[in-house]
């Protein structure tokens, strides 16, 4: 049909490399405001990172495409199990089905290594995310991650793990 605009999951293409790296920067942006921290794209830190992931086989990448436009991104870690390293959606196109696409891939992805589930790394503070993967049927928590806090990091929230309390 004439008109309809198609939207349709591939492997990174080297040129969907500079609007991948927009879309990575404001990946970036995003975890930061998560962590209380306003800041800026940094396109020139986007380009190295997309770099190292496009040329190692263990970070498969993924894009949305529709009309030459990429609409959102997946990175996946592959080790013997899959991680969703990175998920992300131009916003103009959240809600659209971006993400679920992207992470059909994932789970086919997962599938083909006769894995039957996919891990995903999630901010606490990402309620969008977390609601996405319940809808999806992932509830369980698999492990944390503890670190310093980061210079200007805002940690004003706490989250009960078990016995221990950690500021988020």
């Amino acid at each position: 049909m004439r008109g309809i605009k198609e939207m349709k999951v591939i492997e990174f293409e080297q040129q969907y490399f500079e609007q991948t790296a927009e879309l990575l920067a404001g990946f970036r942006v995003t975890l930061k405001r998560f962590k209380g921290i306003e800041d800026k794209p940094d396109l020139p830190s986007a380009r190295e990172e997309l770099e190292g992931f496009v040329s190692d086989k263990d970070y498969p990448v993924y894009l949305c495409v529709e009309d030459d436009e990429v609409l959102g991104y997946m990175i996946l870690h592959v080790f013997g199990v899959i991680w969703v390293e990175q998920i992300y959606v131009r916003e103009n196109s959240r809600r659209k089905g971006v993400g679920s696409l992207l992470f059909a891939k994932a789970e086919e992805c997962s599938s083909n290594i006769n894995e039957d589930t996919l891990f995903n790394y999630v901010h606490p503070n990402n309620d969008v995310m977390i609601n996405f993967l319940k809808s999806k049927g992932y509830d369980v928590l698999n492990l944390i991650e503890i670190r310093k806090p980061w210079k200007n990091e805002k940690n004003d929230k706490t989250i009960k793990v078990g016995n221990h309390e950690f500021k988020y």
